[in-house]
């Protein structure tokens, strides 16, 4: 009788508890996959963290704005130089906050020599203005360590103004501390990959002595005092894009002073131009100089950038690509046009002018101490074009404020007519042949097609 009632109860439990046994061992494994879930695939803009687009344009805007007092104001700044160091503040931002950009990945693994960057936590909560404020502020140390000691104030102040607003908006100091470290171990990081692309403290050298100017017919002579041509190596630095180490604009015409050669119908366009140049030809050429002192051709384009972000109201996230974009671009276009330079050598309109033509020749604008071909205005501002067309469209009017209090604003309907009156500012300058303008620009072009070519978005 026992052994039958301890079978029936045995049997009973069975029935009755079976289901709910297994409704607890399936809740169980629910729970387990839904965190495991959690964890391996974090949504970092609606996850832990408040997205990138929630953070005010200005943390990055403030940055470059002191970026381009900084340029004007510390040794070695050349607009070579100046584009190097734009593309790795902007490629540091980009990359400091990327992980709060829904649609975005970082582009580690993509642009040359860069294999892997640090990563965030994503379980965890971060104040991505905060990385972005560390990010830019630790590497900008290092890019301008031979800045003044008034523009090293700045720096500082500017990081604990825009890292005392952002605190207030965090919730702990874990938050704060966590956000921080990460942005500067990205600052760091991208700090230790410049040092490989040749560059390297370049502004610590610009007339390199050990370089041997070549001497042949039609090759590049100083038109100074400067005996040495500026950056000489720069054109073997390390692209973003690996396709632009071999993106070339095409050769120039051959070289020859005969007066029906195709060389002496560029230089003689240059000088019957220089003899008749209107009004506004030459405010072209003064507006677009951006020489020693001022804050460069790429923080020009910089420049323009910003004014488009202000206008457009826009957050960090998108601050941040075009920065990233731009940045790139518009280096790879001075590494190219730095590398034609030193294939080709050809001698400036000035030199050519005064052998060929009439001796006592001079241009309107100072001709720089380095070879003609091709222009660094005009790749440049090709490559700047090029990519905010991209990103804003064709037919976008803006103003150019760049030099207001010196010259006159400078209005446009695109941006490739920016790049076109930039492109001709050469020529009416007198230090460019048309030859060397217009094959720049294109080069510049297709020097951003590459960029563009990169995965921002997933």
């Amino acid at each position: 009788m026992i052994k039958y009632y301890t079978y029936f109860f045995s049997k009973k439990f069975k029935i009755l508890f079976r289901p709910l046994l297994i409704l607890m061992v399936m809740g169980v494994l629910f729970t387990s996959c839904k965190d495991k879930s959690a964890v391996e695939n974090p949504n970092p803009a609606v996850g832990v963290s408040k997205a990138t687009s929630e953070f005010d344009a200005s943390i990055a805007t403030r940055w470059t704005d002191l970026q381009l007092i900084l340029i004007k104001s510390t040794p070695g700044y050349a607009p070579p130089v100046s584009a190097r160091t734009l593309a790795y503040t902007s490629l540091a931002l980009y990359e400091s906050i990327v992980y709060g950009m829904k649609d975005h990945q970082s582009l580690a693994g993509q642009i040359a020599g860069l294999t892997t960057l640090p990563k965030p936590d994503l379980t965890k909560e971060y104040s991505w203005g905060l990385a972005a404020n560390s990010a830019l502020s630790t590497l900008i140390v290092e890019m301008y360590a031979t800045t003044n000691d008034a523009n090293k104030s700045a720096i500082d102040s500017l990081r604990r103004n825009i890292e005392s607003t952002l605190k207030r908006d965090a919730e702990n100091q874990e938050i704060i501390d966590r956000s921080m470290i990460f942005g500067a171990d990205i600052g760091k990081a991208i700090w230790e990959y410049s040092k490989t692309d040749g560059g390297h403290e370049g502004w610590k050298n610009n007339f390199p002595t050990d370089f041997k100017t070549p001497v042949g017919i039609g090759f590049w002579e100083p038109t100074g005092s400067q005996k040495i041509p500026l950056l000489p190596y720069w054109g073997k630095n390390r692209t973003f894009s690996a396709l632009n180490a071999t993106t070339n604009p095409v050769a120039p015409s051959t070289f020859s002073f005969k007066e029906t050669s195709d060389m002496f119908k560029l230089g003689k366009e240059v000088y019957d131009i220089s003899k008749a140049l209107t009004a506004d030809q030459k405010a072209i050429a003064n507006f677009w100089a951006d020489g020693g002192n001022t804050l460069t051709p790429p923080g020009h384009h910089f420049n323009i950038a910003n004014i488009i972000l202000k206008k457009e109201k826009v957050k960090l996230d998108k601050v941040a690509e075009v920065y990233a974009k731009v940045g790139m671009a518009v280096n790879d276009a001075f590494v190219a046009c730095w590398r034609c330079k030193y294939v080709y050598n050809l001698m400036r309109p000035q030199t050519y002018i005064r052998q060929a033509i009439d001796p006592t020749w001079s241009p309107l604008i100072t001709t720089p101490p380095f070879p003609e071909y091709s222009s660094g205005h005009s790749s440049g501002s090709g490559a700047a074009a090029e990519t905010l067309t991209s990103i804003f469209g064709d037919n976008y009017a803006f103003t150019d404020n760049t030099h207001t209090g010196k010259f006159p604003d400078r209005s446009f309907k695109s941006f490739y007519e920016y790049a076109n009156e930039a492109t001709m500012s050469r020529l009416y300058g007198g230090i460019h042949y048309r030859q060397g303008n217009e094959n720049g620009q294109k080069n510049g072009k297709e020097i951003a097609k590459n960029i563009l070519k990169l995965k921002f978005t997933k």
